[in-house]
C-alpha cells in the first residue's frame, strides 16, 4: 500500500534569497476580479503544514499571493535560458509564474510553492501571463495520474478561478482563467544553468551547483567515476541518475510529455510544466501530444533520447567549471541506468519478482512485443496481465518461472483499468465549462488515487532526493 504524505508542522525555509539577488526579479502578482478555489489537494496540504488554514485564508494565500509567515517577502520570477525544440533561445524565464514560497515537507525536505497563470513578469515576451482554467484541470489530471503510477511529479496544491476571459488561438474562445499553484522539491532548471554559462557568471554557477547539492540532495558518484569529489560532477551524476529514472517511468506509464526542451527539466528530476501531454491509446512509438511537434522530436520513444541530450545541455553548462572529461564519464551512465530503470519498473507495475537483470530485460522486449501486437494500451495490458496471469506464446515464455510479487488488491480484479485518454479528459472538462459541474473532476481524483493505492510505493531509484 502506498505511504500517504506525513503530516507536518508548517515550517518555513526561503533558502532561495541566498541567491535571490541574481537568481531572479522580485514581482507582483495579477489583481484577480475574483478568486473562487476550485481545488486544493488535501493530500499535500497537510504535508507541509496548511492543513487547518481556512478556505478563505487560503485563497488569500494561493490566490492574492499574501505571503505565508516567514517566507519570502515577495514572489520571484525565476531567469533562466533554453534549448527550445533544440533552437537556443535566451529571450525566456517565469513569464506566467513565480517561486511563491519554500517549506519543509513531514519528511524534511525542501518544496517549493511556484505558480502558474500569476500574471506578467519582466520575461512574459508579450504574453498576458495568465492561464486556462481547462489548463489548471488538465494538469490537476496529469499530476494526480502520474503521482498513481509512481512517476516523481510535481503535485498540483491549488488552483483557483479568477474572473477573466481569455483568447487563445488553440481553443474555443474567450475561455476561463486561473491561477494554479504547484507543489515541487524544485525549481532549478537545466536552463538556469545554462544562462549562467552564456553570461559567464562562473561564480553564480558555483553558488547554484552548491545551493543544488546542499538543499537536493542524492547519492555520491560511483567509486571509480573520475572526479567524483567535484561539486559540478557530483551534481551532473545525480541529474542522469534522476532522468534516467524519470524518462523510464514515462516509458512505462505509456505517457507523452510533450515539450521536453531543458527549461522545462528540473534538476531534481521531477516531471512538470504539463501542456499538450498524452497518455497513449496504444503501444506506438511514434506518437506525438504536441500538434506542433510535426518532426516528432518528443514523441513517446524519443522521450528517453530527449532527456539525454538534455543532460548533455547541462554538462555543456557545467564546462565553465569542470573539466569534460569526468562529465562526459558521468553522462555515459545514462543508457545502463535508463535500461536498469525501465525493468525495475517494468517489474513492478507488471506485479511479479525479479529473476534477475538479463531475463527482466528479455521480459520487457516480449511484453512491448504482446501490446503492440493486441494494439493495447499499457493500462489495459497491465490489468490483463497483473501477476503475471493471462499470457500466452512468447509472453507466456518469458514469464516462466516469474511469480506475483505479494497478495493482490482487489483492484486488480475488475474489469477495466483506471486510464486517462483525451476523450476523458475532454468529458471532465465539458462538464466543467457547460455546466459548472465539478463531480466528474473529483470522481476522477478519487478513482486514480485507488490506482495509486492499488500499486503501492515504487521502486526507488538511486538518485531520489535524500533528506537534507
Amino acid at each position: 500500500m502506498r505511504a500517504e504524505p506525513q503530516p507536518a508542522a508548517y515550517r518555513a525555509d526561503p533558502a532561495i534569497l541566498e541567491l535571490a539577488d541574481w537568481l531572479g526579479s522580485p514581482v507582483s502578482a495579477a489583481d484577480f476580479p475574483r478568486t473562487l478555489l476550485r481545488f486544493r489537494n488535501r493530500r499535500w496540504d497537510r504535508a507541509i503544514g496548511l492543513s487547518e488554514l481556512p478556505d478563505s485564508r487560503w485563497t488569500e494565500h494561493f490566490g492574492r499571493f499574501a505571503p505565508l509567515p516567514d517566507n519570502l517577502p515577495v514572489p520571484l520570477a525565476l531567469k533562466y535560458h533554453g534549448h527550445q525544440f533544440r533552437v537556443y533561445n535566451p529571450e525566456i524565464g517565469d513569464g506566467r509564474g513565480f517561486l511563491f514560497a519554500q517549506l519543509r515537507d513531514g519528511d524534511g525536505r525542501l518544496l517549493d510553492c511556484g505558480t502558474k497563470g500569476s500574471g506578467t513578469t519582466p520575461y512574459s515576451r508579450g504574453g498576458d501571463g495568465r492561464l486556462t482554467l481547462k489548463g489548471a484541470v488538465r494538469e490537476i489530471l496529469a499530476t494526480e495520474m502520474l503521482e498513481a503510477q509512481g512517476v516523481n511529479t510535481s503535485k498540483t496544491l491549488s488552483v483557483i478561478e479568477t474572473g477573466e476571459e481569455l483568447w487563445r488561438g488553440d481553443e474555443p474562445s474567450p475561455t476561463r482563467s486561473a491561477v494554479m499553484v504547484r507543489l515541487s522539491h524544485g525549481h532549478i532548471r537545466i536552463g538556469t544553468f545554462q544562462r549562467l554559462a552564456v553570461l559567464e557568471e562562473t561564480d553564480h554557477m558555483a553558488a547554484l551547483i552548491d545551493y543544488c547539492l546542499k538543499y537536493y540532495p542524492g547519492p555520491l558518484p560511483p567509486d571509480d567515476a573520475p572526479g567524483r569529489g567535484e561539486p559540478a560532477v557530483q551534481l551532473l551524476h545525480q541529474v542522469v541518475e534522476r532522468l534516467a529514472d524519470l524518462a523510464a517511468s514515462w516509458m512505462v506509464a505509456g505517457f507523452v510529455h510533450g515539450v521536453l526542451n531543458t527549461d522545462n527539466m528540473n534538476i531534481s528530476g521531477e516531471s512538470f510544466d504539463y501542456g499538450p501531454w498524452r497518455w497513449l491509446p496504444r503501444w506506438d512509438a511514434a506518437f506525438t501530444a504536441a500538434y506542433f511537434d510535426a518532426g516528432g522530436l518528443y514523441a513517446f520513444g524519443r522521450q528517453p533520447e530527449a532527456l539525454h541530450w538534455n543532460c548533455g545541455q547541462l554538462a555543456i553548462a557545467l564546462r565553465t567549471v569542470a573539466d569534460a572529461s569526468p562529465l562526459i564519464a558521468a553522462l555515459e551512465r545514462f543508457g545502463p541506468l535508463y535500461m536498469a530503470a525501465i525493468a525495475r519498473r517494468w517489474i513492478w507495475r507488471l506485479g511479479v519478482t525479479s529473476q534477475g537483470a538479463e531475463r527482466d530485460s528479455a521480459l520487457v522486449a516480449a511484453c512491448e512485443a504482446a501490446m503492440r501486437e493486441e494494439g493495447a494500451a499499457p493500462e489495459a495490458f497491465w490489468l490483463r496481465h497483473r501477476g503475471g496471469r493471462n499470457a500466452s506464446g512468447p509472453l507466456a515464455d518469458a514469464l516462466s518461472g516469474y511469480q506475483p510479487a505479494g497478495p493482490e488488491d482487489e483492484y486488480w480484479t475488475r474489469a477495466e483499468p483506471e486510464s486517462l485518454l483525451i476523450d476523458e479528459v475532454e468529458g471532465i472538462w465539458s462538464a466543467i465549462d457547460r455546466n459548472d459541474d465539478w463531480q466528474p473532476l473529483q470522481e476522477k481524483i478519487t478513482a486514480i488515487r485507488r490506482l495509486g493505492t492499488a500499486l503501492g510505493e515504487p521502486p526507488a531509484p538511486a538518485g531520489i532526493l535524500q533528506r537534507n
